[in-house]
């Protein structure tokens, strides 16, 4: 569907250019004459702008650039922005000035901010969640690639095979082992997220700490030897005990929190009864059409909404609107 398109990291104009990753000589090239190079410090990118004011753009540093000399991982080549090469570099290894709330770093929501005494004025360290629905699909499409990347490079530093400390190679995109010579490449996990209906509802739960009163579509990992509508059946039974039918495809979304990818499916349900397993879910309920228009209105007395730039909202909005066919 073209509204596929439109989901946040859902796709821009990268070129990923995936045979330059092995011209190592060139990617070093590029590099020395003023290739773009984004910064992230532990997953947060540095972007210019607030979130709160209006739309945040990614910083485009050089390799020169004073921000980017404390180096945690070599730079990653993401690809080419109108034939311009574009890289990510890693620098979690600089110490900030200011005090550092460790219980944020990394949680569901983080909302601290880092400045780089060396950045340009006005810019800053940003959670992605905060900032996704104020990046314009260029520019989300590269920070969901570029911590994605950082991520699987941070939890995969030793061979799968052998348990040697492995390599960074091909610019980012595998990691070689030198001892057994084995090849690991980024894993990404499928997660079906599923908009489950009958007639005029729609079946939502929330997760235990959650923020307070957010509901959003169910989820699950798709398990070995298993089909995405299999696993959007299973899925839904296990956490709701209600059966589903009809199962289909409406829209993907890659989600660097680490390594998922969003697949994101519409099923009618059969049955309306929920028993809630409660070692996966908090709660669950069904939500009429018009109970739901009242979540997005944010005037719901229990439910808040799925948060924008979020498949479930992607979903729900255009369920709301009867845009999903």
């Amino acid at each position: 569907m073209p509204l596929a398109e439109k989901v946040t990291f859902g796709g821009s104009d990268l070129d990923r250019s995936a045979a330059e990753r092995r011209d190592a000589a060139g990617l070093e090239g590029a590099l020395a004459n003023g290739a773009a190079v984004i910064a992230l410090w532990r997953g947060k990118p540095l972007v210019q702008g607030d979130p709160q004011d209006g739309p945040c753009h990614l910083v485009r540093l050089t390799a020169d650039h004073p921000v980017v000399a404390v180096k945690s991982h070599p730079p990653i080549f993401l690809g080419r922005i109108a034939g311009a090469p574009i890289f990510a570099q890693d620098i979690s290894a600089w110490k900030p000035t200011e005090p550092v709330d460790e219980a944020q770093i990394g949680a569901f929501l983080d909302p601290t901010i880092q400045h780089h005494p060396a950045a340009p004025e006005g810019s800053a360290f940003r959670e992605l969640r905060t900032i996704m629905n104020q990046l314009d699909a260029r520019d989300a499409e590269m920070a969901a690639t570029a911590r994605a990347l950082v991520n699987w490079h941070d939890s995969h530093g030793f061979c799968a095979r052998c348990g040697a400390a492995s390599t960074m190679s091909e610019a980012g995109w595998q990691r070689l082992c030198p001892a057994c010579g084995a090849h690991h490449f980024p894993r990404t996990d499928p997660v079906v997220i599923m908009l489950i209906t009958q007639g005029e509802k729609v079946l939502l739960g929330r997760s235990p700490g959650w923020p307070e009163g957010m509901f959003s579509l169910l989820a699950g990992f798709v398990e070995p030897g298993e089909t995405i509508e299999a696993a959007v059946r299973r899925e839904v039974y296990e956490e709701t005990a209600v059966r589903v039918g009809a199962v289909d495809y409406v829209a993907g979304q890659p989600w660097p929190f680490p390594a998922s990818l969003m697949i994101g499916c519409r099923g009618e349900a059969v049955t309306t009864e929920i028993t809630v397993d409660t070692h996966e879910l908090e709660a669950a309920r069904w939500v009429t059409r018009s109970e739901l228009l009242t979540v997005f209105a944010g005037t719901h007395p229990e439910i808040r909404p799925a948060r924008k730039g979020a498949i479930a909202h992607f979903l729900l909005e255009h369920w709301l609107a009867d845009r999903l066919g």
